[in-house]
């Protein structure tokens, strides 16, 4: 169609051009006339003629020339929206594909959930059933068990929590064994090597030392000398030392009684004193007695510093060195109290060390852990609270007095310090040889020690031996099983530690044996 009005076009230009070149020839012509001009404008009638004939050849051949270009235009364009569709159509067959696989996924996928649900529902089902079987058999076994029992709802209730109470005190005796069995396993080799490595280091030379209350005299008349006319001499040393003499049917000695260890002490020198000199009376009484009080004191100042440059505490108040040089006159169990305060700081010091904990403290607090001991016949009260409220009094540091508080068990220990304090005292008073006890308190001991034992349920008999050191207990086996036993070892450590006073530890043994004996005829 374009091309069509394209040679159109050509053609009414062509026609209007040789119109218009024939009416200038006419006007030329008219104005000139003749014949001449006629001719001319043949010829140039034909001229214009071939023109337009020339441009319409040109403008078909153009026109041919375009078609044939946009046929060329046209195939291309189509191939290649031909190539086109053919791309999206694979893009969307490929996709339809994949979605299609997908689907089919999702089905499988379905069906197996269905599956697991059904499984689910079916195995939810059995488990009601099986609870609702076994509901209906807790009820007839009750049932049963009232019935055979002929116990009420609430007796088989109790019965039932003394069964669960006894399965529960057996796991827990269980767990006690595993968790000791652990615990020793992995700490029993290291404590033993870190006490063994302190009481190497701190061997002491001295085992025990007693403050001497008897006096020895040269012959049984320097006791009538002593006691003087009238009974004034013995009153004298009586009132000035405030102890009391006793005079009876031992050969060659007097006793000296009294609760405060100094002043028996103090009275022992004056005594001395005057019998080797034989002047005795009230005015020679009091001049000994005065000079042996300051020989006392000097040394009590004496020994405290001693003891804190040996056990290298210093800057301590001098009222806590006199406490502490008090301390050599006072014993416990037959053990010099200020020897064990020294010997129980270097083994604090020494544990401390192994620990890398605060060997400052621990040496401080093992020196001072007794010194309540030094005032306890004028103070009422524990010797460890005594001993902190003095240290507390002349500004030692807070963690020593808890450690002199705690090391018995009377305040909690609030540090490592604290712990080894209190063990370093235990391995000083628990070596062999480092204390004694007399008769009368050994055998109240023992007894207290066979009582404890025989108090508790399934016990037959309690045997105290080592020198009550050690608790042999024998239990009846039909009353306790094994599991029991163990907690009841438990139990009569705890009473013994409770309610008993004694020098070092006491082991609890606990047997349970069965026999079975037959005769053969």
């Amino acid at each position: 169609m374009d091309i069509l009005l394209t040679i159109i076009s050509i053609i009414a230009a062509a026609l209007i051009g040789a119109a218009i070149a024939g009416y200038v020839a006419f006007k030329r012509g008219s104005e000139t006339g003749g014949q001449a001009e006629r001719e001319r404008q043949q010829l140039a009638g034909q001229n214009i003629e071939q023109q337009a004939a020339k441009i319409l050849a040109e403008a078909e051949s153009e026109a041919r020339r375009k078609e044939l270009h946009l046929k060329d235009e046209e195939v291309r364009l189509r191939n290649e929206m031909d190539a086109e569709i053919n791309r999206r159509r694979k893009t969307l067959e490929s996709t339809e594909q994949r979605l299609q696989n997908r689907q089919e996924q999702l089905d499988k996928r379905i069906d197996q959930i269905d599956g697991r649900e059904k499984k689910v529902n079916q195995k939810e089902s059995r488990l009601a059933q099986q609870v609702a079987e076994l509901e209906k058999a807790e009820q007839q076994r009750d049932e049963e068990l009232q019935r055979v029992a002929r116990m009420t709802e609430e007796e088989a209730r109790v019965l039932l929590l003394q069964e669960v109470e006894k399965n529960s005190r057996q796991e827990m005796a269980r767990t006690i064994r595993e968790v000791e069995a652990q615990t020793i396993e992995t700490a029993e080799k290291r404590a033993r090597e870190i006490v063994t490595v302190a009481v190497e280091r701190i061997a002491s030379d001295h085992v025990t030392e007693y403050a001497v209350s008897t006096v020895s005299l040269p012959s049984d008349e320097m006791k009538g000398r002593i006691i003087g006319r009238q009974g004034r001499n013995i009153r004298a040393i009586e009132q000035v030392t405030g102890v009391d003499l006793v005079v009876d049917d031992t050969p060659e000695a007097i006793l000296i009684s009294c609760y405060d260890p100094v002043r028996r002490e103090v009275a022992r020198i004056a005594l001395t004193k005057l019998v080797a000199d034989g002047r005795i009376h009230p005015a020679r009484i009091e001049k000994e007695v005065e000079k042996a009080q300051q020989e006392i004191e000097q040394l009590i100042q004496e020994a405290g510093e001693q003891a804190l440059i040996e056990t290298n505490n210093q800057g301590l108040h001098r009222e806590i060195q006199k406490l502490l040089g008090r301390l050599k006159y006072r014993t416990s169990y037959g053990q010099n109290q200020y020897y064990h305060a020294i010997e129980t700081s270097h083994l604090a010091a020494v544990i401390a060390s192994e620990l890398h904990a605060d060997v400052k403290i621990a040496r401080m607090g093992g020196l001072l852990h007794d010194i309540g001991k030094a005032v306890t016949h004028e103070i009422d009260g524990p010797h460890a609270i005594v001993g902190a409220e003095i240290a507390k009094r002349y500004g030692v540091n807070p963690r020593v007095i808890n450690c002199i508080a705690s090391h018995h068990g009377e305040v909690e220990p609030e540090s490592i310090e604290a712990v080894i304090v209190a063990a370093a005292d235990a391995i000083s008073g628990a070596r062999p040889g480092a204390r004694r006890e007399s008769l009368e308190a050994y055998i109240k001991r023992v007894t207290a020690l066979e009582e404890i034992g025989n108090s508790f349920p399934g016990v037959s008999q309690t045997f105290a031996i080592q020198a009550g050191r050690e608790v042999r207990v024998i239990v009846r086996p039909d009353d306790l099983d094994d599991l029991q036993v163990i907690e009841l070892s438990k139990n009569i450590a705890k009473k013994i530690e409770d309610n008993l006073e004694y020098p070092g530890q006491i082991r609890v043994t606990v047997i349970r044996e069965t026999r079975s004996v037959a005769h053969a005829k």
